[in-house]
């Protein structure tokens, strides 16, 4: 039997304990650990950038926060910021294809990586991002999710079978606090993003400028930078291009190159004191076929769950009601062996893997989560739809290559 965290406690500190061992033997990043910085203070920091440059009021509650995330990200103050997400450029992404970037490579120099949330993907990244608050209070814990209450499978990036954004996720934004405070946000990026449900749970509260391609979304950051306030760039190409043909092709060296010369672009035209900063929700990994694993033919995987939410690299697996929890944890990490790491959602929670956890945030987590190592994958072929089975890159887990995302600060 393979060694696991062991069995549920209440006891936070054994949990931490216990997954900091694991994550050692797996080669994992936890988030937050060893004082790294989390993707949650990027944002902040900028916000409190904006703030210490408008010399406004401390008496705003969330002015502390910004001010110690402004510490962390290193932003200076400016009463002009502009902060670039690229999805899917992870920090070793870029550094191990950094050919294509060439002012990508130098702006990085110097600069610190931060951590992605768990799981490491779109919705929950970008839940933590947008709220500065983590997985364990946005609710935003996966691409997919049971939603309480009903067991409807919710995806919570096409919003599709979910309740409300602002009902699941009711944190303020910063972009809300932002424009509360009389700060000036512009978001800027497709057309079919505005006003969506992953937009309204994660980044609500802006002036949404719809732009298709690159370099027309920087034309519009640079149009909103005219004026004082925070410009906010999405770009989700580099992650596609990974999903469809993997970090290691030439197509992704292309789709970095592109975005590349638009944000070198973007830093030479920001007008003068603006600060820029660039950075990802997470990374990828290409997936190794060899090492994937089927829930829905695989009798020992199976037994006892109810739905396979999350995704490949980041399962929620919820078992029927009255089976033992650790037996089939047990299970699962006997077939997994090396390849993944399976948590009770006790262990989870105690840990603090996800930040404190909301009570009304607990039922979303599985009975079991699951975090797979190397490049290997568990799937759920009754659930899953074939275009997502046939993904080359992927990411969820807690990889060095899908939790470190750069944070480059260009002043």
């Amino acid at each position: 039997m393979t060694t696991h965290v062991g069995a549920p406690s209440s006891d936070a500190g054994t949990a931490a304990a216990l997954l900091a061992q694991s994550a050692q033997k797996y080669g994992f990043v936890l988030p937050g650990a060893d004082d790294r910085t989390g993707l949650g203070s990027v944002l902040a920091g900028a916000a409190g950038a904006l703030h210490e440059a408008a010399g406004a009021s401390d008496g705003l509650p969330a002015a502390a926060g910004w001010a110690a995330a402004r510490a962390l990200v290193g932003v200076p103050a400016s009463p002009r910021v502009c902060v670039v997400l690229v999805d899917g450029l992870g920090h070793l992404n870029l550094a191990e294809r950094s050919g294509h970037a060439p002012f990508l490579r130098r702006a990085v120099d110097g600069s610190s990586p931060v951590s992605s949330t768990f799981p490491s993907t779109t919705a929950t990244a970008l839940g933590t991002f947008g709220t500065a608050v983590p997985p364990g209070g946005t609710g935003m814990l996966g691409y997919t999710v049971r939603v309480p209450g009903t067991g409807a499978l919710a995806n919570l990036v096409s919003w599709s079978d979910a309740p409300a954004p602002e009902t699941w996720q009711p944190h303020a934004s910063t972009f809300e606090l932002l424009t509360a405070a009389g700060t000036p946000v512009t978001s800027v990026g497709p057309a079919r993003f505005a006003g969506s449900g992953l937009t309204r749970a994660a980044l609500r509260g802006s002036r949404y400028v719809a732009a298709e391609s690159l370099a027309d979304r920087v034309d519009a950051a640079l149009q909103a930078l005219r004026q004082p306030g925070l410009a906010y760039l999405y770009w989700g190409d580099v992650d596609k291009v990974g999903h469809h043909h993997g970090v290691g092709s030439w197509q992704w060296g292309d789709a970095l190159a592109e975005a590349d010369a638009e944000i070198g672009r973007l830093a030479r035209l920001m007008p003068r004191g603006g600060v820029l900063v660039v950075t990802a929700d997470h990374g990828m990994v290409d997936v190794d076929r060899t090492r994937r694993w089927d829930v829905a033919s695989d009798a020992r995987l199976s037994a006892g769950v109810d739905l396979v939410a999350g995704e490949p690299r980041a399962s929620h697996v919820h078992l029927a009601r009255g089976v033992p929890v650790e037996r089939v944890r047990d299970a699962w990490q006997d077939v997994l062996g090396d390849d993944g790491l399976v948590l009770t959602r006790d262990e989870v929670v105690d840990s603090g893997l996800i930040g404190p956890v909301d009570d009304r945030v607990r039922p979303v987590v599985g009975d079991l989560m699951v975090a797979m190592a190397g490049a290997a994958t568990v799937v759920d072929t009754r659930t899953q739809t074939a275009a997502s089975l046939d993904m080359v890159g992927v990411h969820g887990s807690l990889t060095p290559h899908e939790m470190l995302v750069p944070c480059i600060v260009v002043a």
